[in-house]
């Protein structure tokens, strides 16, 4: 089974009420086996627009990326994240090994 990415591009509007999203998002990351690969590290941009901070997060399949986002704790932080920030989020399923 593929393992599934998060790929998140973000403008953080309130640093200071951000790491609340984190915060609450992290049981829900940590239930369904998130690991992150990038987090909000320098990078360059080369075509097309970008946002502030990226990051990428790696999910055991496809099944868990959909399940912690749709996940209860995971809406909670979401709704946090969307008050204090801009973001353009999708899952891609990686290729078999």
């Amino acid at each position: 089974m593929p393992k599934a990415y998060w790929i998140a591009h973000v403008d953080v509007d309130d640093p200071e009420r951000y790491p609340d999203y984190i915060a609450t998002a992290a049981p829900a990351m940590k239930r369904h086996g998130a690991k992150f690969l990038a987090r909000g590290g320098p990078f360059q941009p080369l075509e097309g627009q970008s946002r502030a901070r990226n990051v990428v997060i790696e999910f055991p399949s496809m099944e868990e990326a959909l399940a912690c986002y749709r996940s209860p704790e995971y809406q909670a932080a979401k709704a946090i994240r969307e008050a204090v920030s801009t973001a353009d989020i999708l899952i891609i399923e990686g290729l078999e090994d």
